[in-house]
């Protein structure tokens, strides 16, 4: 039985005489995301500024969305969004948060209610105030810095400092890219997309051990290799197993941002966008950066007298 490769086994493309070019674009682009982040800032979602949130359906059938819209946007209430929940006749509405604290909100939810009339069935009523919002933010934060952290460790563990350096410097690009992206598109950023960060972690981690790992075996096997040409190796090696992986995920991904809806749109694109970026970082930036950092050539004597009679 013939298996399915995306790149043959015979490739060798010089992936570390690209880490110039590689670097300064990554650099760029890191740079852009920072100064988007901080004067352009994030399109915080009700999670993080608070506001109302009200889920309706609609008893009469599928629910008029531009209808909708146009009633309360002229209630003066601010920001507020209207988007599809699941079946056409659910409707989640988001209003931002009003000065007045919780009798403004409930005068808010009251207005709402008298304005869409007793057609509808209110099924959730959820109100976030700005105390709960800021830890939100504050607790999103401590949890992509922990994991972070947790990484550091791990794979100093298993390999050595240089790797996770590495590692870690790969994972802080793809994270500050991928919030730049949302920064210059102004996409919702809201507890979602913090669990998409914390997934892409996990993902582009799992595509840089994969990459480590081999050159690890390489390191043990060529002892006399030029590093340059070892890494290149050891990522072409891998080379068909991350590209598979990445396409069938993104296969899936893509699904459902076309078909999954509004509710899940910005979670699925942040983790397309974080896929994308994260394999490159793995290919492009992590094993690269294995160069200046000094890695050991040496981790076994014993398994270089193993593995690596007959290698040059």
């Amino acid at each position: 039985m013939k298996l399915l490769r995306l790149v043959p086994p015979d490739t060798k493309i010089p992936f570390t005489s690209f880490r110039g070019i590689a670097f300064v674009a990554s650099g760029a682009l890191a740079v852009v995301s920072i100064v988007l982040a901080l004067i352009a800032g994030l399109n915080y979602g009700i999670d993080f500024r608070g506001g109302t949130l009200i889920e309706i359906q609609d008893q009469r059938g599928p629910a008029d969305i531009a209808v909708l819209r146009g009633t309360l946007g002229g209630l003066g209430l601010g920001d507020v969004q209207i988007q599809e929940f699941g079946a056409p006749s659910d409707v989640l509405i988001r209003i931002e948060q009003q000065p007045g604290g919780d009798d403004a909100q409930q005068q808010v939810i009251a207005r709402i209610k008298e304005a869409i009339g007793s057609a509808v069935e209110y099924r959730r009523v959820e109100i976030v105030g700005p105390k709960v919002s800021s830890e939100l933010i504050i607790s999103g934060a401590i949890a992509v810095v922990v994991a972070i952290l947790s990484v550091l460790v791990y794979i100093w563990f298993r390999f050595e400092w240089q790797f996770s350096v590495g590692a870690v410097a790969a994972l802080v690009h793809d994270i500050v890219i991928t919030v730049g992206m949302f920064s210059a598109l102004q996409l919702e950023f809201n507890l979602s997309i913090i669990a998409a960060l914390l997934t892409i972690v996990g993902y582009s981690l799992n595509d840089t051990v994969v990459v480590y790992d081999r050159v690890r075996e390489e390191l043990r096997r060529y002892k006399q290799m030029a590093l340059p040409e070892l890494l290149d190796l050891a990522v072409n090696r891998t080379l068909s197993r991350t590209t598979m992986t990445s396409f069938t995920t993104l296969l899936a991904l893509l699904a459902l941002y076309t078909f999954g809806g509004e509710v899940i749109r910005g979670f699925t694109f942040a983790m397309i966008w974080g896929i994308v970026i994260g394999t490159y970082s793995s290919i492009f930036v992590a094993s690269s950066l294995l160069l200046y950092l000094g890695v050991k050539r040496d981790w076994s004597k014993a398994a270089g007298a193993a593995s690596g009679a007959g290698a040059s």
